[in-house]
């Protein structure tokens, strides 16, 4: 259990202190991918299945990882390769996989929802690793975990969100997130892909000048236009959308503060939300988010799949 929950399907029902009892956890997760021998028998016997309807790399690599770090069973399952293809229906399926005695389906979904309705319909927990454009928990979860390893605390901070925040999972478990730890969140990009009201959610403030959105920020969360859930064009191009939203080494030279951090949930436009140089450089987290992902995605499976945080020490110490 995630404190009251027994899913994981969203950030926004979730409290502070529900947020820092994964976070907690995870940072006792990373130790255990630093020793030599990555393997503890926390989850030794139980079985996880990745349910993915959308294309993944770091995400279904991620969740993979975690489950056989901890000694789960991992099985993975596309969409192209099942009889969806053949007609059966997204209740179908997951009753189906569920007979088989999972006990967590971890599910990414181009229907914003389908991981809740799937939920209703099967005994074991449920993780969303994506639907539509309502959440990211994971990604979200790993961003904040981030943020707190390189700034110490994300009380007080301010983060700055850029790009296509309509089409964005990732952004709304952002927001659902960073205020409850006591984060500041600036929403920027074209008005087209910043969706009218949204300052109600977390009491964000908007911006559409991105040298006023990262001025004096602590960290800048950089999204990728997602053109695969963009029906009408939102912008003219690509090239004056970068020019405009995008950062540059000059930018960051010029605009930010010493001490800005830049994240960014992958995969990166290179040359259009972020330059190379930048994707590369100093001030990037991008590949921390990475490896902090498997050590956050332990936590959650390990806490949904009727682990308890006593033990995981245990674990550890025996391993």
């Amino acid at each position: 259990m995630i404190g009251r929950h027994r899913h994981l399907l969203g950030l926004e029902g979730l409290s502070r202190e529900e947020i820092l009892q994964v976070l907690d956890l995870a940072t006792s997760m990373k130790e255990v991918l630093a020793r030599p021998l990555k393997k503890v028998p926390s989850l030794r016997g139980k079985l996880v299945v990745n349910l993915f309807f959308e294309a993944s790399t770091r995400t279904r690599s991620s969740f993979e990882i975690a489950s056989k770090v901890l000694s789960a069973d991992a099985v993975n399952w596309t969409a192209s390769a099942s009889s969806v293809t053949k007609g059966e229906t997204l209740v179908d399926t997951a009753r189906n996989l569920e007979a088989m005695r999972p006990d967590v389906l971890v599910i990414r979904h181009a229907a914003g929802g389908a991981p809740q309705l799937v939920s209703e319909h099967v005994a074991c927990a449920v993780v969303s690793a994506g639907d539509g454009a309502h959440e990211h928990p994971s990604q979200g979860l790993l961003d904040c975990f981030t943020l707190r390893e390189k700034l110490g605390t994300l009380e007080g901070k301010t983060v700055a969100i850029v790009g296509d925040v309509s089409h964005s999972r990732v952004a709304r478990s952002d927001l659902h997130a960073m205020p409850k730890l006591g984060a500041k969140v600036r929403l920027c990009g074209p008005p087209t892909m910043i969706p009218q009201g949204i300052e109600r959610l977390g009491g964000c403030t908007v911006h559409h000048d991105l040298r006023e959105a990262v001025e004096g920020a602590d960290a800048v969360v950089m999204l990728r236009i997602q053109h695969e859930r963009i029906g009408d064009p939102l912008i003219p191009g690509t090239r004056e959308y970068s020019k405009l939203w995008g950062l540059n080494a000059r930018k960051a030279a010029e605009w930010l503060t010493p001490g800005c951090v830049i994240l960014h949930p992958g995969p990166i436009n290179r040359g259009v939300e972020l330059s190379p140089e930048v994707a590369d450089g100093p001030r990037s987290v991008i590949l921390d988010q990475v490896q902090n992902g498997v050590a956050v995605r332990m936590a959650i499976l390990y806490l949904l799949a009727g682990g308890s945080p006593a033990e995981v020490s245990a674990a550890g110490a025996r391993s």
